[in-house]
């Protein structure tokens, strides 16, 4: 694990080396390189099928890159040539929100908050005073009984949210957080990642909301056939971009919007 390790500086907590992943012989993840600094929150953006939610989903293991090299706070949670012995000690470390939440319709919100906690062994009052002390952070200690149906997108994206925190990880993962989200929502949502990143907590972020990433993200990253084409502070990739192909895509974007926005009206 040199590669990484020698990479990374002090305020590194997530380092990428070298990923690649294929499906069925497609390249989808070409040779990817990165790093993430501690308390910030990084955005992923491009089109559909250019291996953002790939890189996501690799970082936690849902799917196993072929090559590469990943650590988290300095420490190898993957390398190609050596399996991953412990996906628990993984899964503690690097947080999952999902896109359609996840959370299980039999269990009321509290609940689903100390599953988690439970099963890596935490005793059961201390799982439900961890659980209700995240709820009040996302502000739903009046929805803790409630059940998944009972609560809007925005709750039980909170809810995931709490639930994602519930084993204290170095890195949370949000895979389109607010893509079924009115706007209403969606600025809860933001406020909470906020506060996430003002406490200390260190965020990815996978994205098609160009306007989110530019109000959320510390950093924007641009992936577009399984490479990474531009990386940097939201106001530069998002307003003036380097890369042709980066500047493609955002006016691709822009007269897209535009388009929908001009049939909604008729």
């Amino acid at each position: 694990m040199t590669e990484v390790t020698e990479n990374r500086t002090a305020t590194d907590v997530l380092t990428i080396a070298g990923l690649s992943k294929s499906f069925g012989g497609r390249l989808v993840l070409d040779d990817v390189s990165l790093s993430v600094h501690r308390s910030t929150i990084t955005a992923i953006i491009g089109q559909s099928g250019g291996g953002k939610t790939t890189l996501l989903r690799c970082l936690n293991l849902l799917e196993r890159p072929d090559r590469g090299l990943i650590a988290v706070d300095g420490e190898p949670i993957f390398d190609h040539r050596v399996v991953c012995r412990d996906l628990p000690k993984l899964r503690r470390s690097v947080g999952m929100v999902f896109q359609r939440f996840n959370l299980f319709p039999h269990l009321t919100a509290v609940e689903n908050v100390m599953l988690a906690p439970l099963d890596a062994g935490v005793p059961e009052q201390e799982a439900v005073e961890r659980a209700v002390n995240l709820l009040r952070r996302v502000r739903l200690t009046h929805r803790a009984t409630a059940y998944p149906e009972q609560m809007s997108g925005g709750e039980q994206q909170r809810v995931a949210i709490a639930r994602a925190l519930a084993l204290r990880p170095s890195v949370l993962l949000f895979d389109e957080p607010t893509s079924s989200l009115d706007p209403e929502s969606t600025g809860e949502v933001l406020r909470v990642m906020r506060e996430l990143a003002a406490d200390g907590m260190t965020m990815v972020l996978v994205t098609h909301e160009l306007s989110f990433a530019g109000d959320v993200a510390d950093r924007v990253v641009f992936v577009d056939g399984g490479r990474i084409v531009e990386e940097g502070e939201p106001g530069q990739v998002l307003g003036n971009p380097r890369e042709p192909r980066t500047r493609e895509f955002l006016t691709h974007f822009s007269q897209s919007h535009q388009s929908q926005s001009h049939q909604s009206k008729d």
